[in-house]
Formats: C-alpha cells, sequence, structure tokens
C-alpha cells in the first residue's frame, strides 16, 4: 500500500452528512438536543425540573469519546489500552485513588475487550463518539447527580434503577428522533430545526460545492450515506448546498441505520424505494440502478457501483465523523478508505478553515443575543474540556499524584488505526486539486502522520518527549 492517499485515485467519494458534509452550530444545537432529551424526561417520566436549569460553565463536561458505564453510573475516559485515564461518578470528578480503587491498581475497566473489537451496543455501557450524542452524555451525568440527591432515588439507587433510566433516555431519544418525528412535529429537536434551519445549519462554503461539482466532472461517482430519514436530509441539504443538491450526488442513501448497513447476510437490510418520503413495504432484491434510497447494505450497494464504474473492486473512500457508525465499519467490513472529521483539532493549534471563519463572522452581533448567549460564546461546548483534557492525549497519574508518561487515548489509537487520514473539516481541503498527495496513517509511520493540515498540539508535544 502507498503511504500517500489521493482523492484522484479513487472512484467513489461517499460523505456522511450530520458533522461531516453538514457542519452545525454546536452551541445552539448542543443547547437544543439537551434541552429535547431533558424536556421529555422531565414532562413524560417525572424527572426534576432542575435538570432543564443550566449554566455556561457546565458544558465544559461535553466530551467526545467517553463511555457511560452503565452498572455504576461511572462516565470514562480510556486509553489506548483500556485503562481509566479518568473518570466521574455523574459529573464529579473522581480522584486517582478513587479510580484506583474500583478499578484495581491497573485500572482496567472490564468492558474494554468488547468495545474495542465490536463497537456494539450493550446494555451495560454506551460510547459517546459523535456530538449528537455529547448532550446525552452531560444529561447522564446530572441524572446520576440527582440520583444521589433525591431521598426518594437514593433508597433504589442500583442495577434496577440505573437500568429503569436508561430506559428513560432511550425512550427520549426515540420520541425525538424516530423516523416519524420530523413529519409528526413530535418533541422538541424537529420542530425547532424546521423552524429556523439557519440558526442551528452552516451553510456549505462555496468552495466546498465547487469541490463536489469538481470530482463528479472527474468522472468519480459521489455517494450520501445518512442514518437521518430523508425528509431531514432534504431540509439540511437544501440549506447547506441549495435546492439542486440532488444533481451533486449519483446515489443519496437515508435511513441507512449504520453502522448496521455495513452488516453481512444474513443480517443485512434490503434497499426500499420511497414515495413522499414514505419507505416503500417491499424490500429491493438488489440495487440496479442510481437514485435516491432509504435502509440497505453496503454489499447491494458495491455491486451498483461495480457496474457504475465497471470495475470489479472499485476504490471507494468515506467521509465520516463517526468512529462507530462511519469508520469502523466502512474500513473493517466494506474494505473503503476512510477520511474522518475530526473537529477537535481545531482546539490543538489548527487553524480553522476561512469558511468557518466567514461562518462564524456571520453569527449576530452579541450585543442583540441575549444573556445566556452572550456569557456563553466561547464556554459553551468548547472543543476542548477543562475537566477530561485533551481528545488525542493524556497524563496517567499514579496513586501518589506522580505523573507517569503519556498516553495516547483509545479515541486517538482508534482514529489511526480505522482512518485513512483525519482532516478538521471538508473545507480544510476543498481547495487542493484532485491529486493531492496525503500522507496516511500507518503503523510504521510516527503518530502524526495522517493529519491534515497538522497534527494537533498534544500528539507533537507527545513525540517531541519521547524522541
Amino acid at each position: 500500500m502507498s503511504e500517500y492517499f489521493s482523492l484522484s485515485d479513487c472512484d467513489v467519494i461517499g460523505f456522511d452528512l450530520d458533522h461531516t458534509l453538514c457542519r452545525y452550530h454546536l452551541k445552539e444545537t448542543s443547547r437544543l438536543i439537551y434541552e429535547s432529551f431533558a424536556r421529555y424526561l422531565v414532562e413524560h417520566k417525572g424527572y426534576d425540573k432542575d435538570l432543564l436549569n443550566l449554566t455556561p460553565a457546565t458544558w465544559d463536561f461535553c466530551f467526545k469519546g467517553l463511555v457511560v458505564d452503565l452498572e455504576d453510573g461511572n462516565l470514562v475516559k480510556l486509553a489506548e489500552d483500556g485503562t481509566v485515564l479518568r473518570a466521574t461518578h455523574g459529573t464529579n470528578d473522581l480522584s486517582t485513588e478513587e479510580i484506583i480503587k474500583h478499578y484495581g491498581p491497573k485500572r482496567e475497566w472490564k468492558h474494554f475487550n468488547s468495545l474495542n473489537t465490536s463497537f456494539t451496543r450493550s446494555a451495560k455501557y454506551y460510547f459517546y463518539d459523535n456530538y449528537f450524542d455529547l448532550p446525552g452524555a452531560f444529561l447522564c451525568g446530572r441524572v446520576v447527580d440527582m440520583l444521589h440527591k433525591v431521598t426518594f432515588y437514593e433508597k433504589l439507587w442500583g442495577n434496577e434503577v440505573n437500568s429503569d433510566f436508561w430506559k428513560d433516555m432511550m425512550a427520549a431519544i426515540d420520541h425525538n428522533y424516530n423516523t416519524s418525528a420530523f413529519k409528526d412535529d413530535a418533541g422538541t429537536y424537529f420542530p425547532s430545526v424546521k423552524r429556523d434551519p439557519g440558526r442551528y445549519l452552516q451553510p456549505c462554503s462555496d468552495s466546498v460545492k465547487t469541490w463536489l461539482r469538481s470530482m463528479k466532472n472527474a468522472g468519480k461517482v459521489l455517494l450520501l450515506i445518512t442514518s437521518s430519514h430523508s425528509d431531514y436530509c432534504r431540509l439540511i441539504c437544501e440549506h447547506i448546498l441549495g435546492k439542486d443538491f440532488e444533481e451533486l450526488f449519483d446515489i443519496i442513501i437515508t435511513n441507512a441505520l449504520k453502522p448496521g448497513f455495513f452488516s453481512l447476510v444474513p443480517q443485512q437490510r434490503p434497499f426500499r424505494t420511497l414515495v413522499n418520503d414514505v419507505e416503500e413495504s417491499q424490500g429491493l432484491p438488489s440495487l440496479d440502478k442510481p437514485g435516491w434510497y432509504s435502509q440497505g447494505n453496503w454489499p447491494h450497494l458495491h455491486e451498483l457501483l461495480k457496474t457504475m464504474t465497471g470495475k470489479p473492486e472499485p476504490k471507494v473512500v468515506y467521509f465520516g465523523d463517526s468512529m462507530r457508525s462511519d469508520m469502523f465499519p466502512a474500513s473493517s467490513f466494506g474494505k473503503w478508505e476512510t477520511v474522518m472529521i475530526v473537529e477537535e483539532m481545531e482546539g490543538e493549534g489548527v487553524p480553522k478553515s476561512d469558511a468557518a471563519m466567514s461562518n462564524e463572522a456571520q453569527v449576530e452581533p452579541l450585543e442583540k443575543r441575549g444573556k445566556f448567549e452572550v456569557s456563553s460564546v466561547k464556554q459553551l461546548f468548547p472543543v476542548t474540556s477543562n475537566q477530561w483534557g485533551s481528545y488525542f492525549v493524556d497524563v496517567r497519574k499514579s496513586g501518589g499524584g506522580d505523573e507517569e508518561s503519556q498516553k495516547l487515548t483509545w479515541c486517538c489509537h482508534c482514529i489511526h488505526k480505522y482512518s485513512t487520514m483525519a482532516i478538521p473539516s471538508v473545507e480544510h481541503i476543498a481547495d487542493l486539486p484532485l491529486d493531492y498527495k496525503f500522507p496516511r496513517f500507518s503503523p510504521d509511520k510516527p503518530c502524526t502522520t495522517g493529519y491534515y493540515p497538522r497534527p494537533p498540539d498534544s500528539l507533537l508535544k507527545r513525540c517531541e518527549s519521547l524522541s
């Protein structure tokens, strides 16, 4: 395999939608997602109304890559070997001594092997690996805090209550995100985005639109694969790409239910056609032409791509932001090249793209915003966290408080293992020629190789300390 990767070598170029092609105004969207879940718990499940009260500083807790352990109410940040780097019970930090007491002197998290080898969901833990998830992690922490404050819950605290609480969280997600919620104006999330999409969605830059057209004009097959339902996908794409967005893509697949989209026989789901955003009840036996489809599976897609490209093994690259839904299954099962969108790079020395800066400049002036917005512009949903540290590297402390060597986080390790390369956003590469050669991640290269336009500060510092 070449040590460089180039889009010009690919026959098919695919994209996830949310936080890949579509960038959100994080502070607005995060607050909306949190409110959507919390309001459901308060109004439908009788949880304390204090869940709806937030201060800007509390958003520092939100951090991509945490795992909530549903057996004990802890949230953990893992090293590449599965040991616990940091942990909280609810939103409250566990000291080094408490971590060792709970996880043993080796600080081993007992479910790591299951998570690390398959990324499958479990009744015992939940992995928060994308920005739509993060407000839910914060809400989990706050609920655990409340379970210890309220006498009624304290008497019932245990695995049974954890299980009931998690069922409530899943019900909140379904209430706001199920496939009919957009059409029915159900929940809080979709009605809010439909009323004012510009408040939450950032339009793609002209350079990204030109980039997409240039790839199609160069004979590339362009895919859009999203787990969002077709009606929400259409709203997003019309806002960020324009009314003619369908002309940019040869194939659009919505409600793809990733990572299940990459499942093999017999678990794979058939493709379905759509009529007025309603799936036909009869699944298709195969995929024989380009178009807009729902659900589906990558083996049937692969057969269509072979026909469209005239190649027995078309080379596919897929851009996405989720390790569980995009990178791991696309690289492991689809054998696709993968480009991971890692916005955390922008918090560690990587400059924002000109398009991102332009979008921020168009945000309403601070003096016209409400009190909460003014005080929270910098604190709300930062890409770095004081409580959790770097997304890429962390220092593990011994029981005596002495620092041990710096360790790659498990998330950083997974980026290197399952991604071809990592970028902060598609805007960062949209102005480059299609034959630009990007260094790819490789076990034979330093861990800083594979990031464009440059590695995060924490990785650079770690390499310096090891040299």
